[in-house]
């Protein structure tokens, strides 16, 4: 299924700056917003900051892109949307990378006390030195 059935699918207006964020997050990893309206400018042309965040705000509210938030980091956008992955963050350089669940059950939506809720999703963030930063010390 290609982006501009997405949008559609999820009840979206096709423009050609959201085809261009979706197109540009699915080929980026982990992008910040910065990165991702540079990309799309190159791509469509004029485009503004705030089309830009609105276009984000709204994928990622119908589902199409998820918003990672490392605290100390800049928000993040994936294309990995409706399982249950995690994310490793370098403390040095930054890097964002998935990292799968445990298989079989997943113990990260069982938590000690759930206060009542109906637990649905887990976001886990592992953090620590990655394998280039960790060569260059």
């Amino acid at each position: 299924m290609g982006d501009v059935d997405r949008l559609r699918g999820a009840g979206l207006r096709v423009t050609a700056a959201r085809v261009a964020i979706m197109h540009t997050v699915r080929e980026g990893d982990h992008l910040d917003v910065d990165s991702i309206y540079r990309s799309v400018r190159g791509r469509v042309g004029h485009v503004s900051l705030q089309a830009i965040y609105d276009g984000l705000h709204a994928l990622n509210r119908a589902g199409l892109l998820r918003k990672i938030e490392p605290m100390g980091s800049p928000t993040r956008y994936e294309a990995r949307v409706g399982d249950n992955h995690h994310h490793l963050v370098c403390r040095r350089c930054g890097i964002v990378t998935d990292v799968d669940c445990a298989t079989g059950a997943a113990p990260c939506l069982d938590p000690v006390d759930a206060a009542g809720f109906i637990v649905e999703e887990a976001d886990v963030i592992y953090w620590g030195i990655c394998p280039g930063c960790h060569s260059l010390s």
